[in-house]
């Protein structure tokens, strides 16, 4: 009698929660957002949990016709820094809502987030 083992739908149910957990997880990760600052506010970059940029605000200060290079500096400082805020907010945030199901020690890393 071929038996795939006792625990081996229950282990695809969990599969399947810990799926569907992670999809909602990520759909209110596109809800949050995080603002960074470069230049001391002249630059400012929003971004979702998802890692995207919602949004960049420049200071009519920071835009000088001669030296375009550190607008530009600003704006990839910002972008950056936005960014790894918003990769740090998804990881927490994961960490949050799936600690309960992922095994002792096992790192969210792992799971390419």
């Amino acid at each position: 009698m071929a038996n795939g083992g006792p625990n081996m739908g229950d282990m695809f149910k969990k599969m399947m929660d810990m799926q569907q957990k992670m999809s909602q997880a990520q759909e209110e990760l596109g809800k949050k957002t995080v603002t960074a600052e470069a230049g001391g506010g002249m630059v400012k970059v929003t971004a979702n949990g998802n890692q995207k940029i919602t949004a960049i605000e420049i200071e009519p200060d920071a835009v000088d016709p001669d030296d375009i290079e550190l607008l530009e500096d600003l704006v990839i400082a910002g972008v950056n820094k936005a960014l790894e805020e918003a990769s740090e907010m998804a990881q927490q945030e994961m960490k949050n809502s799936m600690g309960g199901m992922l095994p002792p020690g096992m790192d969210l890393g792992q799971l390419g987030l």
